[in-house]
């Protein structure tokens, strides 16, 4: 595998952490004011990993399966932080959750500009800055979040 579809397969594993995350995310915050943000947060996160799963195909970068394995398990792991209430869900899990969800989108925002610096032809039917643009108001609304969470779990 060559150093683009290495990248490409990095960066889906990465997705499927954080769609993983933002998954878990939106139904621990069912009925709270973090649903809609979270439930806009899931959709985009799909649609960006379906882009870069285009992406790879176009290139002809195989999946690496591994990787997404690992990438599950990964999120699964992450569960298991503790967060001061053992059994349940807490302000501070929201927290950690919206940061992590921040770090995702942040990675996710490098690689779409990495991939602008790519010398590949085949990329130049990607909206490459657009998809950057989507990640820079993914943060902002994240960040947005980020603090209520922080100023909720530390009240």
């Amino acid at each position: 595998m060559n150093n683009l579809a290495t990248y490409l397969n990095d960066h889906l594993a990465g997705s499927t952490t954080g769609r993983e995350l933002a998954k878990r995310a939106l139904s621990n915050n069912r009925g709270t004011q973090f649903e809609p943000t979270l439930e806009w947060l899931l959709d985009q996160i799909v649609e960006d990993r379906q882009a870069l799963l285009d992406i790879m195909r176009a290139l002809g970068a195989p999946e690496d399966h591994l990787k997404k394995l690992a990438a599950f398990a990964i999120e699964r792991l992450g569960r298991l932080k503790p967060n001061n209430a053992i059994f349940s869900y807490s302000p501070l899990s929201r927290l950690v959750e919206l940061e992590g969800l921040a770090l995702g989108v942040s990675g996710k925002l490098a690689g779409w500009r990495s991939l602008q610096q790519a010398d590949e032809p085949r990329l130049a039917e990607f909206d490459l800055e657009r998809l950057a643009q989507r990640a820079l108001e993914q943060r902002e609304r994240i960040e947005e979040q980020r603090r209520e969470a922080a100023r909720l779990a530390f009240a």
